[in-house]
């Protein structure tokens, strides 16, 4: 199995633990900041298969973010809406997972120090699905968000779900 690779409009073929490195670095960098971890995926169905994006980003509340992500061709037409969310969620636990406890303890290691004077980090997974009554996804919010909920992250679904629905999204084109 080769390796997960990533990529963002700086930096092409990044290992996991590079991505890491930029979101550590970018931490350190301002320890005393409110962060979010978000990861979410997005898909768009072509002609002769489906593009599934996967963002990551490290977002310093009020004072930027860094981000990447990584991209999986289905050689397909994913059109059931069902396998298509289902596959998105995977691929958001897939990344979530490679962030291992080890990396978590770090990262909050950064801003321990700090949290009296306002430092935060918590880490959210992003679904690409609404719980609006026109939303078709709707049917499926309760059991992708128990998904994302089971390995630590806050579940967030639209308008929340930013990474999903629109940094991933812009990429899936």
């Amino acid at each position: 199995m080769s390796a997960i690779k990533f990529q963002n409009l700086s930096h092409k073929d990044m290992e996991f633990e590079q991505v890491f490195d930029h979101i550590r670095t970018f931490m350190q960098h301002e320890p005393i900041g409110e962060y979010k971890l978000m990861l979410g995926t997005d898909s768009q169905v072509h002609p002769t298969y489906t593009r599934f994006i996967t963002g990551v980003v490290i977002q310093r509340i009020g004072k930027g973010a860094w981000a990447c992500y990584r991209k999986e061709i289905v050689n397909r037409q994913m059109t059931t809406l069902h396998e298509r969310i289902s596959y998105e969620t995977s691929l958001t636990e897939e990344v979530a997972t490679l962030f291992s406890e080890a990396h978590k303890g770090e990262l909050i290691d950064i801003i321990l120090p700090h949290i009296y004077k306002g430092a935060t980090f918590s880490i959210e997974g992003h679904i690409d699905i609404g719980a609006g009554e026109r939303n078709r996804t709707r049917l499926f919010v309760n059991e992708m968000a128990a998904r994302i909920e089971s390995l630590g992250m806050e579940p967030k679904i639209k308008p929340d779900s930013i990474v999903a629905s629109s940094y991933a999204n812009r990429f899936t084109k």
